[in-house]
């Protein structure tokens, strides 16, 4: 399955969302995964690395680099795109990038999102496991 991919103007909180801010450490647009590298800024994860797969939450809004961002860290978020109900979603290779998580492959560090739960939302419970696909 390809990379979901989130529709910025769309991109919102709901039913519980929980949010957080930082400062952008390259440009991000909403949707995309981010996570916070080792200078305290947020980055676009991917699943390449134990660090960069380590996300925090999706972008609920676009910024440029030293630009605030707020991010949903669990809860739910509408991405604005098409999501399948009962698909588990996670951080793909792709920077920012967010696909069904059965599509990782040997040596993909495996974050688990969460779980579509309507056709354009997903309910996010991180799970950050740090560990590689064999």
């Amino acid at each position: 399955m390809a990379d979901l991919i989130p529709v910025a103007a769309d991109v919102l909180k709901y039913d519980g969302a929980q949010i957080d801010t930082g400062i952008a450490g390259a440009a991000i647009v909403a949707g995309q995964v981010i996570y916070r590298d080792s200078t305290g800024v947020l980055q676009l994860a991917d699943d390449t690395t134990a660090i960069k797969a380590a996300a925090l939450g999706i972008a609920l809004n676009g910024g440029a680099v030293g630009q605030p961002i707020t991010y949903a860290k669990a809860g739910g978020i509408d991405l604005g795109c098409a999501v399948v109900v009962g698909v588990v979603y996670g951080v793909t290779d792709t920077a920012g990038g967010i696909s069904d998580i059965v599509d990782r492959a040997s040596g993909d560090f495996v974050t688990v999102l969460g779980i579509g739960v309507t056709i354009t939302r997903i309910n996010l419970a991180i799970n950050k496991s740090a560990v590689a696909i064999a």
